[in-house]
């Protein structure tokens, strides 16, 4: 049994450059990707850097009252969306009864950002009725294809193809003003005159024999004159079509497709946005390179989404095209060939990762229960928190000062390890959190900083651990080599019950805690991760490397393991027992 143990332990001691090696090429592959990236520095948060500070205000044109759970539901949402992970040191905070400040820091997208805290998110598919360009292209080619180019196949998911040949398929006929088209539009809004409370699809199979009454008549005939003039490439009538558009009625609404605008006439809502349970955006593998936005209905949103499609497809072009309308505008309108069961959908196209994960993150986190009025946007300085900054700073420096002095005077020799550890702690803090900031969205802030100055007490008092357990074995009479591997056993159990009970405290206060404080949690959770990675793959290989020359085998006076001044015991030796009683009578717990 002792054969394979001092095997094992010689294989690990004889083969320390491997762990060096390893954590070498980690650092430098970090790093060079670092630079790739040309994020040489961590992200900031608002109280270093400075940033953007926004205010909204609350408007009851929901139908929802402005009330604290209301505003307090807002504000949870909205920072969903701008604080990802909890990381990127973005503030979300009510400012009296109907007002909330936003304040992003700098370097990250503030546009983007200011989109999404005040976007309600109203997702709907609607049959489309008609649809034609607008503005230059408003008269398109004779030669232009109605079916398109851009029909998904059969499958268990909707693909809605962002592509001019798609939506311009709703107009049969080359000229936009024919009477083919002003036909087409009435006896569509006809048949889609009575509105289904439900938001079923068959509100659009056939005319209702109530279409004809005068109030159906007015109505149509209004939207009619609304679609007719609509002109969706100018910007002006694009943010006033659909205005308050209720789900159960048809509506005009207008869309983008290869920087060209279409008008839509778009029948009563099918399904709801809120019947999305979950929305991601994936790379689209299967038709053109792109990013697409996969979605997965409820239970009865699945339903409402196998009826709708099946009665689309039934019928001719535009007719058999739902649009995907998004706060009012048309972001794709697939045509559908055969029903599509099994809840999952797909919106795809000319999509950038920035543009599909926003639009994925925003149903995800829902709709807001208010809608906001942005009132003013202001840039914040960071004056006072470089000041703080630089006190942090200050304060850190001295303290590993001290850090360093104490090593230098107690261990002598020893501390060349510490303060070697110290350095490779401190060189893959700096590069993770230069990553993570256009990963994750990681800002440093205040707090973030007193993290990582923590975290040299943690790191140091691991060294310490093993070092003691080292000095523990020298006392008792072995030489350095031995005793470096004995002590590693004892000393690795302490130091990962100190950093589990560390880790453990930075969760729990990363989950229960919001905004700034999640900085420190994050920073000292991850600080004492490391704190492992360093002591396994760095202290200890260079030790057992450090035991192989003379100055520290031998326990030079400066090299912090001399045994004399240890007060070691005089060497093991193994001492012949003296003779006693013969073998009879010797006692058996004693034999």
């Amino acid at each position: 049994m002792a054969a394979p143990k001092r095997g094992r332990s010689a294989s690990a001691q004889s083969k320390p450059g491997r762990s060096l090696a390893l954590i070498l090429i980690a650092i430098v592959a970090m790093t060079g990707g670092m630079f790739a990236s040309g994020n040489k520095t961590p992200r900031l948060g608002i109280d270093l850097a400075g940033g953007t500070s926004i205010t909204l205000k609350a408007k009851a044109d929901q139908g929802s009252a402005i009330n604290k759970a209301n505003m307090d539901t807002a504000v949870d949402i909205m920072n969903r969306r701008v604080n990802g992970l909890g990381v990127s040191e973005a503030e979300v905070q009510t400012q009296g009864t109907d007002h909330i400040i936003v304040n992003i820091p700098k370097g990250t997208n503030s546009k983007q950002a200011q989109q999404q805290v005040g976007t309600t998110a109203k997702l709907y598919f609607r049959p489309v009725l008609a649809s034609e360009p607008t503005g230059s292209a408003a008269s398109p080619s004779p030669s232009a294809s109605p079916s398109g180019s851009g029909s998904p196949s059969p499958s268990s998911s909707a693909s809605a193809k962002e592509k001019a040949s798609s939506s311009s398929s709703g107009s049969p006929t080359p000229t936009a003003t024919a009477t083919s088209q002003g036909r087409a539009v009435t006896d569509a809004l006809k048949a889609d005159a009575t509105p289904s409370s439900s938001g079923s699809p068959s509100a659009t199979s056939s005319p209702s024999p109530s279409a004809s009454s005068s109030g159906g008549t007015a109505e149509a005939t209004k939207l009619q004159a609304q679609y007719a003039a609509l002109d969706c490439s100018k910007p002006d009538q694009r943010a006033k079509a659909g205005t308050n558009a209720k789900p159960g009625e048809p509506t005009v609404a207008c869309g983008e497709n290869k920087n060209i605008w279409y008008k839509y006439l778009l029948g009563p809502a099918a399904v709801d946005g809120t019947e999305v349970k979950k929305a991601q955006a994936v790379i689209d593998t299967q038709g053109a390179a792109g990013w697409q936005v996969q979605m997965t209905f409820t239970s009865s949103g699945s339903k409402k989404f196998a009826d709708i499609t099946a009665e689309l497809a039934k019928k001719t072009t535009p007719q058999n095209e739902f649009g995907i309308v998004l706060d009012g505008e048309v972001v794709s309108s697939p045509f559908v060939q055969t029903a599509i069961s099994g809840g999952q959908a797909e919106i795809s196209g000319s999509f950038t990762q920035q543009e599909a994960q926003s639009l994925a993150n925003m149903l995800s986190y829902g709709a807001l229960p208010l809608s906001f009025k942005e009132e003013t946007v202001t840039t914040v300085t960071a004056a006072l928190g470089g000041e703080q900054l630089h006190a942090g700073l200050l304060a850190g420096a001295i303290g590993l000062a001290l850090v360093v002095i104490y090593l230098v005077a107690y261990y002598r020799g020893l501390s060349v390890v510490a303060m070697a550890s110290l350095l490779v702690s401190a060189m893959l803090t700096y590069v993770i959190m230069s990553l993570l900031g256009p990963a994750i969205g990681f800002a440093l802030n205040l707090p973030a900083v007193c993290g990582a100055i923590v975290a040299i007490g943690i790191t140091a008092d691991s060294f310490i651990v093993y070092f003691e357990r080292i000095r523990d074995e020298i006392r008792e009479g072995r030489s350095l080599r031995p005793a470096v591997e004995r002590a590693w056993p004892r000393a690795r159990r302490t130091i990962l019950v100190s950093d589990f009970v560390s880790f453990l405290a930075a969760a729990v206060l990363f989950i229960v805690t919001v905004g700034k404080v999640q900085g420190f949690a994050f920073t000292l959770g991850l600080t004492t991760v490391l704190d492992v990675v360093v002591v396994f793959f760095f202290t200890k290989p260079l030790m057992t490397l450090l035991a192989r020359r003379k100055f520290f085998a031998d326990g030079h006076k400066w090299s912090g393991l001399d045994p004399k001044s240890l007060g070691a015991k005089p060497p093991l030796r193994r001492t012949r027992r003296p003779a006693g009683p013969a073998a009879g009578s010797v006692d058996p717990k004693e034999a």
